[in-house]
């Protein structure tokens, strides 16, 4: 089991006698824990706050694919990352009895092909990786926010909900798609979140009833309301998917789960299948993830000494399996530069979204291409056509990371 991070709303500042400028990470998240592991190894003095008591509990299943893999490499949690992987053997759907109708040993739902050199884990296993990563160099501030930002030219005043105010150099949004940092310094919401699918998906823990291992099992009925379980060991809780469609859409807190929760038990009402032992569960988590197919598109990243990175400032969507890849090299790409322009932080920034802004356009708009595609026919309305899985790794780009100092896991950069 990986080790719960301590229930603390604070802990110490590193001391290191090499530390730099002062920067603030919105979010552990993964793009937010990631991004501040490499500002740390590169010598900066990092605070990372977070919404939550701790690590947030729960999430659906993450893929670190392609150009991730190699970030993962750099940081030395690779080996890891496949150790704690969900090392899924295949997928059954079912009809509304739980009779079996197609199987596959070759992929699955959420991590495509089982042959792929991709890893798939869960998202608070990940964020556990990256945090153990980090360790002490960082400072957290949980059970805490972000409540004003106010900058000039060579730093940014910060109040919180709780901790003292305090000035950085540099503040990263890493706040994921509702991000507070974005709000503040950029802008409502409606401004830049595009919904461009239909698709409203919970994700959650409940008892593994259903006795899966290594093992997942879909059903989706003609009404569209459908679910997804996905249990690692007969002993351990399993990771749920529930959902539906709405082709007009709906209007939904990023912040209120119990309202969350209660849309979602209205829209499935009366679904068959194992729904109705489903729901019960949902109702009870502690660990309850909500999500629709959504993309942040923003003209610029930055304001000033401000910068988004992952789902705060170019969400990809749910329908690649790219969004944690494009988060983790973004992170790591925004850090070096960074670290590359120490003496100029904005220089750092503007650097970050140039080398960014290709490759995050073109993951996004292969999501819009995915999403266009019309369905293919289904057997009794299930989610997939039989014999038909997603290869989520035929949608990953490369990306050619630029050389620093001869080395991109370098921890001291050469100064331009």
């Amino acid at each position: 089991m990986t080790p719960r991070v301590p229930q603390t709303s604070c802990s110490a500042p590193p001391q290191t006698s090499r530390a730099r400028s002062r920067v603030l990470v919105s979010g552990a998240s993964v793009s937010g824990l990631t991004v501040a592991y490499w500002l740390a190894r590169h010598g900066f003095a990092v605070t990372v706050v977070e919404r939550a008591p701790h690590l947030r509990p729960g999430g659906h299943a993450l893929d670190v694919r392609g150009p991730a893999l190699e970030v993962a490499e750099r940081m030395g949690i690779l080996t890891t990352l496949r150790d704690r992987s969900t090392r899924l053997t295949g997928i059954s759907v079912v009809d509304s009895a739980g009779q079996e109708i197609f199987r596959s040993t070759e992929s699955t739902l959420t991590g495509g092909r089982l042959d792929s050199p991709d890893v798939e884990i869960l998202r608070d296993d990940l964020c556990h990786v990256l945090h153990e990563a980090v360790g002490p160099r960082v400072e957290y501030l949980f059970a805490d926010s972000i409540t004003s930002l106010t900058q000039d030219e060579s730093g940014v005043d910060v109040t919180f909900v709780k901790a003292a105010p305090r000035r950085f150099e540099l503040v990263v949004g890493a706040d994921g798609l509702g991000s507070g940092v974005r709000r503040i310094a950029f802008g409502p919401d409606e401004q830049f979140i595009r919904a461009f699918g239909d698709l409203y998906v919970a994700t959650f823990g409940m008892p593994n009833f259903l006795a899966l291992e290594r093992w997942q099992v879909m059903y989706r009925q003609p009404d569209s309301v459908g679910a997804l379980v996905m249990g690692l060991r007969k002993d351990v809780h399993a990771r749920t998917y529930l959902g539906f469609n709405a082709p007009k859409g709906i209007d939904h807190d990023f912040r209120d789960i119990d309202a969350q929760k209660r849309l979602l038990a209205d829209r499935v009402a009366g679904a068959v299948w194992v729904i109705p032992q489903i729901v019960e569960h949902m109702l009870r988590a502690t660990d309850f993830h909500f999500y629709s197919l959504s993309q942040v598109r923003m003209s610029s990243l930055s304001r000033g000494r401000i910068v988004l990175v992952g789902d705060a400032g170019y969400a990809v969507s749910l329908g690649t399996g790219q969004a944690t890849s494009v988060a983790m090299v973004s992170a790591y790409v925004l850090a070096n530069e960074l670290a590359m322009h120490e003496d100029d932080l904005v220089g750092g920034i503007a650097a970050y979204e140039d080398a960014l802004r290709a490759y995050v356009i073109r993951n996004q708009d292969i999501a819009l291409d995915q999403n266009a595609k019309p369905d293919e026919p289904t057997d009794e309305g299930q989610t997939a056509p039989v014999g038909s899985m997603p290869d989520f790794g035929a949608l990953t780009l490369p990306f050619d990371f630029k050389s620093y100092d001869g080395g991109a896991g370098d921890a001291h950069p050469k100064r331009r």
